[in-house]
C-alpha cells in the first residue's frame, strides 16, 4: 500500500523528535499532525478535563465537609476498613492518617485512574486506528507524511491532555486550603492521573495495531483497563495485596498521596508506558496500512437467514459492545451487592447520605441504599443506549449507510433496527445488573427475595432508557450535527438522580430527567402511571425521529 511504500522511501534520513517533527523520516508530519489532532479536540479534550477537575475538587470538598471532624474520619476508617470497603477504595496503609488528603487518594485515585486511562485510549484510537479504517490516514501517508507519524502524534496528544490535566490538578487541590491537602501531595496526585493516563495510552497505541478495527481497539483497551481495576480491587481487599502489584492503578494507588508521598511507583508506570509505545511502533511495521496484526476471521460463504434482515445485521454490529456492557454491569450490580448486608454499619455516620436515604424511604437501610445505587445502574445502561442509538450517526458519516439505503432498504426499517437493539440491548443490561446485584445482595444480606426484587427495581427503568434512546432518535433525525448532545441525559440524570440526592438539589430538577420519575424500587411502592407514560414518550420521540431522518439529506464526511 502507499503508507508502506512512504516508509521504505522515507526511511534513509534521520527523523528529527518530538511534536515539532517533520521533514523526512518515519515521524515526518508530526508536529502537523500533532496540531491538526488538537484542533479537531478543542472542544472534546476541554470538556474531558475540566469534568475530571471539577469532579475532583468538588469531591476534595466535600470530604472536607463530611468528613470535618477527627471523630467523622475514625468512623471512616471501620467503614472502609472492610474487605469489601478496600475492594472498592484503595489499600488499608491509607487509614493509617486518614486525613481529606488521604481519604481523596484512597477512595478517588483508582476511580479516575479509569476515566483518565478512558480518555486516553479513546484519544489514541480516534487518531490512529479511526483514522486508517476512514481511509483518510492512507490519504495523508501519500504525502510526505511517515510510517510512525499518526502513532506518535497521537500520543503526544494524549501525553499533552494527560499533562494540562496533572497540572491543573496539582495548582487547583494546592489552592483549596484544606487541611491535609498539601502542596507537595497535590503535585503527585497530579502526577499519578498523567502516569495512568500514559500507561493506558500506549496501550492503545498496542491494540490498534491488532485489530483492523476502531471499536475492536478500544474494545481490548478498555478490558486491559478493567482487568487492571479487578487485579487492584482483588489485591487491597486481600491480606498479602499481591495482586494489587501487577496493576499500573495498584501502582498510583501505591504512591500513598498525601500520606507517605512516595513517588518511585511511578517510574513502574513510566517503563510500562514506554514499553508498551515502543511495542506500539514495532507492531506498526508488520503490517499494512488499514490492516490489522491479527488476521481477520474468515466468515461463512453464506449469510444467515437473521443477517439477511436489518435488525439481524443491526445485532451483529452491536453485539460485542453489549456483550461487554453486559458483562460489565453484573459484575458492577455484585460489587455493590457484596456490600448490601454492610450497608447500614458503612452508612450510619454520614449524615448528608443518611438524610438522603431517609428521603427514600423503605424499610430499612439496605433497601434505601439498593435504591440509589440502582441510578448508577441505570445511568451506566443509559450510556450503552446512547452509544448504540448514535450507531446510526456513525454509520451514516462513514459512508456506511448510503450503499445500503441505495437498495430497496427504507430509511425506517435501517434506523428503526438500531435503535431497537438500543432499546432492547439496554433492557437486557439492565436485566444483568439487576440480577448481579441480586445475586450478591442475597448472598450478603442471606435474604433470597432481593434477586426478583431487585430485578424488578432494575427493569423498572427500562422505560426512561427508551426515552434516552428516544432522544438520540431525534438528534440524529432532525439535528444530525448535534447528536451527540443526547449524552445531557444518562449526565444530567447522574447529577441530579445521585447527587441531587445527598445534595438536596430541588425535586424540579429531578423531574427533568425522565430517570427521575421512575419508582425508587425496591424501598417505594410500584406505580405503574409514570412508566406507561414514559414508555408512550419514547414511542413517540422514536417516531419522530425517524420522521425526521425520512425528509433530510444523508451526510458523509
Amino acid at each position: 500500500m502507499s503508507g508502506s511504500t512512504t516508509a521504505t522511501t522515507t526511511a534513509k534520513s534521520p527523523a528529527r523528535s518530538g511534536p515539532a517533527a517533520g521533514g523526512s523520516g518515519a515521524l515526518a508530519g508530526t508536529g502537523t499532525l500533532v496540531r491538526f489532532a488538537l484542533r479537531r479536540d478543542r472542544v472534546r479534550l476541554p470538556v474531558w478535563i475540566l469534568a475530571l477537575l471539577l469532579g475532583t475538587m468538588s469531591t476534595a470538598n466535600s470530604y472536607a465537609e463530611l468528613y470535618g471532624t477527627p471523630e467523622d474520619r475514625a468512623n471512616a476508617v471501620e467503614t472502609m476498613g472492610s474487605p469489601a470497603g478496600l475492594a472498592m477504595s484503595g489499600p488499608r496503609h491509607y487509614l493509617d492518617a486518614y486525613t481529606s488528603g488521604a481519604m481523596l487518594g484512597h477512595q478517588m485515585l483508582g476511580f479516575m485512574a479509569v476515566l483518565v486511562g478512558l480518555m486516553s485510549v479513546l484519544t489514541v484510537t480516534r487518531h490512529t486506528r479511526a483514522e486508517e479504517e476512514t481511509g483518510r490516514a492512507e490519504l495523508l501517508r501519500s504525502t510526505v507524511v511517515g510510517r510512525h507519524a499518526h502513532l506518535a502524534a497521537a500520543l503526544w496528544v494524549a501525553a499533552l491532555a494527560n499533562l494540562v490535566l496533572a497540572a491543573l490538578l496539582a495548582l487547583g487541590l494546592a489552592g483549596l486550603g484544606i487541611e491535609g491537602i498539601d502542596a507537595g501531595g497535590s503535585l503527585l496526585y497530579g502526577a499519578c492521573h498523567a502516569a495512568a493516563g500514559l500507561v493506558f495510552a500506549a496501550v492503545a497505541a498496542v491494540t490498534v495495531q491488532l485489530t483492523a478495527h476502531a471499536r475492536g481497539a478500544t474494545g481490548m483497551a478498555l478490558a486491559v483497563i478493567g482487568a487492571a481495576y479487578v487485579l487492584r480491587a482483588a489485591g487491597d481487599s486481600g491480606e498479602s495485596g499481591v495482586l494489587s502489584w501487577l496493576s499500573p492503578i495498584g501502582w498510583v494507588q501505591r504512591t500513598y498521596v498525601y500520606v507517605d508521598d512516595d513517588w518511585w511507583p511511578l517510574l513502574l508506570c513510566l517503563a510500562l508506558a514506554a514499553a508498551c509505545a515502543v511495542t506500539g511502533f514495532v507492531l506498526s511495521t508488520r503490517r499494512d496500512v488499514g490492516a490489522g496484526i491479527r488476521p481477520e476471521k474468515l466468515g461463512s460463504p453464506v449469510a444467515s437467514a437473521a443477517l439477511g434482515t436489518p435488525l439481524g445485521f443491526a445485532l451483529r454490529l452491536h453485539r460485542g459492545m453489549l456483550a461487554g456492557f453486559g458483562a460489565g454491569l453484573f459484575l458492577m450490580g455484585a460489587m455493590y451487592g457484596s456490600i448490601l448486608g454492610q450497608a447500614e454499619d458503612m452508612l450510619k455516620d454520614i449524615d448528608q447520605l443518611q438524610e438522603a436515604l431517609e428521603r427514600i424511604g423503605g424499610s430499612g437501610m439496605a433497601e434505601a441504599f439498593a435504591s440509589m445505587v440502582m441510578v448508577v445502574v441505570a445511568v451506566v445502561a443509559a450510556v450503552y443506549a446512547v452509544m448504540a442509538a448514535l450507531r446510526t450517526r456513525a454509520e451514516e458519516s462513514a459512508g456506511r449507510a448510503e450503499p445500503l439505503l441505495a437498495t430497496g432498504l427504507s430509511r425506517g426499517r435501517w434506523a428503526g433496527s438500531h435503535l431497537a437493539v438500543a432499546a432492547a440491548g439496554g433492557t437486557l443490561v439492565l436485566l444483568l445488573a439487576g440480577l448481579g446485584f441480586g445475586i450478591a445482595g442475597a448472598a450478603s444480606t442471606g435474604d433470597g427475595v432481593l434477586v426478583p426484587r431487585l430485578v424488578g427495581a432494575a427493569l423498572a427503568y427500562a422505560p426512561a432508557l427508551w426515552v434516552t434512546v428516544g432522544v438520540a432518535a431525534v438528534l440524529f433525525g432532525w439535528f444530525p450535527k448535534a447528536s451527540a448532545a443526547a449524552w445531557v441525559v444518562p449526565v444530567y440524570a447522574f447529577v441530579v438522580g445521585y447527587l441531587g440526592q445527598i445534595l438536596q438539589f430541588p425535586a424540579w430538577m429531578n423531574n427533568l430527567s425522565p430517570f427521575g420519575h421512575v419508582p425508587r424500587l425496591p424501598a417505594a411502592d410500584m406505580n405503574w402511571t409514570p412508566l406507561l407514560v414514559l414508555t408512550l414518550v419514547a414511542a413517540g420521540l422514536a417516531w419522530l425521529g425517524l420522521a425526521g431522518f425520512r425528509r433530510r439529506d444523508l451526510e458523509t464526511k
